[in-house]
């Protein structure tokens, strides 16, 4: 089963990175109110969707993603 799992900083903290490209691009004239730079990871786990869900869950909350400044989401592709 293919997983995603989007992780994206939370709200509140701030992205160097998102804002210099936002910046790049207001620079060139094009229209942009906000932009936030994230990873996104495809997994390929063994299993029914289920337990691939879970699977995937466990693995971002211990190794994809800082919980003090980013959230995920999992997704079936």
């Amino acid at each position: 089963m293919k997983i995603g799992v989007k992780v994206m900083l939370k709200p509140e903290v701030l992205d160097i990175q998102g804002r210099a490209v936002q910046d790049v691009l207001e620079a060139m004239k094009l229209p942009v109110n906000e932009c936030r730079i994230g990873k996104y990871i495809e997994l390929d786990i063994p299993g029914d969707a289920k337990d691939a869900q879970r699977l995937a869950k466990e693995m971002a909350n211990q190794v994809l993603h800082n919980s003090l400044i980013e959230r995920f989401d999992v997704e079936e592709l």
